[in-house]
């Protein structure tokens, strides 16, 4: 077996590198569009506005957070040798924005009736990591 290959003889798991700042302003409590405008690369940050607005009925505004969540993590996967497939595993917390914000334009989608878009999402989601699609399914 390749190196460059998991057990089942596809990519090796993608790990973003580490961005504590955004997650660490976060957990203090710092208003999420703050630590956006100092952060704007962060998927975290952006999955957090998604999330914020789709829980104050903000549906469009959470689609469009989580568009730029997961377009800012895409950036990121592919810095990170990602090939446009393969896990990008829950376990490794700096993951976990891109996956959030995955699952918020999954989720607004289907809000919006976006179909092919809710299930592009929610495929992508499922088979980047099982586990983060059963957290926040």
């Amino acid at each position: 077996m390749a190196i460059h290959e998991n057990l089942l003889g596809g990519p090796p798991p993608t790990h973003l590198p580490d961005d504590p700042e955004p997650r660490e302003l976060l957990a203090s409590g710092a208003a999420p569009a703050d630590v956006a405008a100092k952060y704007p690369t962060s998927s975290l940050v952006w999955a957090q506005l998604a999330d914020d607005a789709y829980e104050g009925g903000r549906v469009i505004e959470s689609y469009a957070y989580a568009r730029t969540g997961y377009h800012r993590g895409l950036d990121a996967l592919r810095r990170s040798g990602w090939k446009g497939h393969g896990p990008v595993p829950w376990e490794h917390e700096p993951n976990r924005g891109f996956l959030r914000a995955l699952h918020a334009l999954a989720r607004a989608a289907g809000e919006i009736g976006e179909k092919e878009e809710f299930e592009r999402c929610t495929t992508f989601l499922r088979d980047s990591s099982e586990t983060a699609a059963d957290t926040l399914g």
